[in-house]
């Protein structure tokens, strides 16, 4: 059989340099999440597939890559010839797992729990620029808050934490989209549509962006919904090149399909957040913002950048989910950064703090060095490891330039070579 180099599709070997970079970030975040007072948890890479095919989440579901039964299980399984050949798989996500861990230990846990934690996850998706089959997500959830505290919390935190990370490649401007599902629902009821079809009229909107509203009509009335109530629906967002305000939009929506709470909730938001924001960066309230999940049941939030088609950033409020695992209803929200996003952006800028900023040493050793010249060198590596110094030691190549040159790109400065007799 022949031996395959190459990582499997959509998934990638780390270099030192990546691995430095990805580590600094981590760290960053880690750092500016807990002094928000967010506890770290670690949830197992797979999930039982019951859990993961809940319909929590949404089109997550077709992407999840399923481990087999094992042994005689799998065995009895496939002589039936009906059944799942499935019983758990890789976790598309970090949201169902904490759910599930929050179902079993929540007797354990402070209320309301504010929950950070990062890990890999699997999707079966198309690999492109940003986007992989094995990824790092960073997720940050706060569990028993029913205020609009947990979305100020959320917003403010995650923007504190991209404002500190951007700095350092002189990167200050980015977007904070924000809106509400009970906004995105009273809209459509208002204009006509049933409850029944809001997730269809939502998924069309959803493409706004890409084919703006003259397409996003073509497309519903060839769908089959009725030309009066396309109409009056677009026209709410007709309003959009005004720069419209939460309340502008919403004050054409009668009380009986949203609640004016709704409104000033968000607004809440926005004037608690706004002034906590850096400079350059901007929130701002988006009608056309959907979130793809279906669990979203109030503020929903999103992070964009000029210059790239993805958002770096994504959540909202989720109340209905916990629930359907603990047995009893749990309101939650939630912000899960789009990690990978980030370090592409960041090497996208030539990223420079990545490199190891002490003056680390490398002694080079000659083949003839004595036995108590290499002990010599070993005790003074330690002591400049105790002092917080990074040392290498290795033998000296052939080529030493080019040995040289391969520990420069890892941040080595300061190189002992050492000859023998």
């Amino acid at each position: 059989m022949k031996f395959v180099k190459t990582p499997v599709k959509g998934m990638c070997d780390m270099l030192p340099a990546d691995m430095r970079l990805r580590e600094q970030i981590l760290g960053m975040i880690k750092e500016t999440y807990a002094r928000y007072g967010f506890m770290q948890i670690e949830t197992p890479a797979m999930e039982h597939i019951e859990n993961l095919t809940s319909r929590q989440g949404g089109d997550n579901e077709k992407l999840i890559f399923q481990v087999m039964k094992r042994g005689a299980e799998l065995k009895r399984a496939m002589e039936a010839g009906k059944g799942e050949l499935a019983d758990s798989g890789l976790r598309y996500d970090l949201t169902v797992p904490l759910a599930r861990y929050y179902a079993n230990h929540k007797e354990q846990l402070p209320a309301p729990f504010k929950a950070f934690q990062t890990g890999n996850v699997w999707r079966a998706d198309n690999p492109q620029k940003g986007r992989f089959r094995q990824f790092t997500q960073c997720d940050i959830d706060i569990l028993g808050d029913e205020t609009n505290l947990a979305e100020i919390e959320l917003v403010t935190a995650t923007a504190d934490m991209l404002q500190k990370i951007f700095a350092q490649v002189h990167i200050s401007d980015f977007t904070i989209h924000i809106n509400d599902r009970q906004i995105l629902r009273g809209a459509a009821l208002q204009a006509g549509f049933s409850e029944e079809d809001i997730a269809a009229v939502l998924i069309s909107l959803d493409k706004f962006d890409k084919i703006g509203l003259e397409g996003i009509r073509g497309e519903l009335l060839e769908n089959g919904y009725a030309r009066e109530a396309v109409d009056q629906y677009l026209a709410l967002y007709g309003q959009l090149s005004q720069g419209v305000s939460c309340r502008e939009f919403c004050k054409d929506i009668d009380s009986a399909y949203l609640a004016p709470s709704v409104v000033e909730g968000l607004e809440e938001i926005v004037a608690c957040v706004t002034p906590m924001l850096g400079e350059g960066v901007k929130i701002c309230f988006d009608p056309t913002l959907v979130r793809g999940m279906g669990y979203y049941t109030g503020p929903i939030f999103e992070i964009s950048m000029d210059g790239y088609g993805f958002s770096i950033a994504g959540g909202g409020r989720y109340d209905k989910m916990i629930g359907k695992f603990s047995g009893q209803e749990v309101c939650a929200s939630g912000f899960s950064i789009g990690f990978e996003r980030i370090i592409t952006i960041l090497k996208d800028h030539q990223q420079e703090s990545s490199k190891v900023g002490a003056p680390n040493v490398a002694f080079l050793l000659d083949k003839r060095v004595s036995l108590e010249k290499k002990q010599e060198i070993f005790l003074a590596a330690r002591k400049l490891r105790e002092a917080g110094t990074t040392v290498t030691i290795q033998p000296m190549r052939k080529n030493v330039k080019r040995q040289v040159e391969l520990l420069e790109a890892e941040g080595f400065c300061d190189f002992q070579k050492i000859y023998g007799d």
